[in-house]
């Protein structure tokens, strides 16, 4: 017998979360427009995929989508697409906090996880952990009504301050993770300007400034 999930069409299957989430991800700091192929590329799919799959989420009314141009959420695929990124962040503050994982392994385990739960069980989370704010890596964590704090922070590539508090750290590489912490670049701390980073490295860090009385 099918799952109620897989047989429920008002259901989304795991691989459409993950193509609304990615998304999201694509534009949440990033204000430039997305294709299928830099989908693709965030998903490690082909483009041929992507595109299938983006035809599908449009039949659905959850992406807006025309071929070869770009593709942006809908009202419903945001909503879906903030479902999930709530699920990813709370388990990855969950792991950090309960289960003690590094802020570089949490990534891949709320991955996993983020698919296999319900949202009143990250509801049920999201209280025993305080209802925070942000994740370990310093991204807002969406409420349980897809309210989000709007953005504030700059990228430290393009922020031309001497002092700086860190505000969000890119979890898309571990090995930058565990080198920004030795060198005190974790969500709260203030640092001084220049940074020993290269630009990439400089691109994976995002900053608010800070004024003298509240450093």
């Amino acid at each position: 017998m099918p799952s109620p999930r897989a047989s429920d069409p008002r259901r989304l299957t795991s691989s459409e979360e993950d193509y609304l989430k990615a998304l999201y991800l694509l534009t949440e700091w990033d204000d430039e427009a997305v294709r299928t192929g830099t989908l693709a590329i965030q998903l490690g799919l082909t483009p041929a995929s992507a595109t299938s799959m983006v035809q599908k989420l449009a039949a659905k009314g959850l992406v807006d989508y025309v071929p070869r141009g770009d593709i942006k959420l809908s009202e419903a695929g945001h909503r879906q697409a903030l479902r999930m990124v709530r699920r990813h962040r709370v388990l990855e503050t969950f792991l950090r906090d309960e289960l003690g994982y590094g802020w570089d392994e949490v990534h891949d385990e709320a991955e996993a996880l983020e698919h296999t739960v319900t949202d009143r069980f990250i509801d049920a989370l999201d209280r025993r952990l305080g209802y925070p704010r942000h994740d370990p890596h310093g991204d807002a964590i969406p409420e349980a009504d897809g309210t989000l704090a709007a953005r504030q922070a700059v990228r430290l590539d393009h922020f031309s301050g001497t002092q700086a508090r860190v505000a969000r750290v890119s979890d898309e590489d571990p090995d930058f993770l565990r080198r920004a912490q030795t060198l005190g670049l974790v969500p709260g701390a203030i640092v001084q300007l220049p940074l020993p980073l290269s630009p990439i490295e400089a691109s994976l860090v995002w900053v608010v400034p800070v004024s003298a009385g509240t450093a």
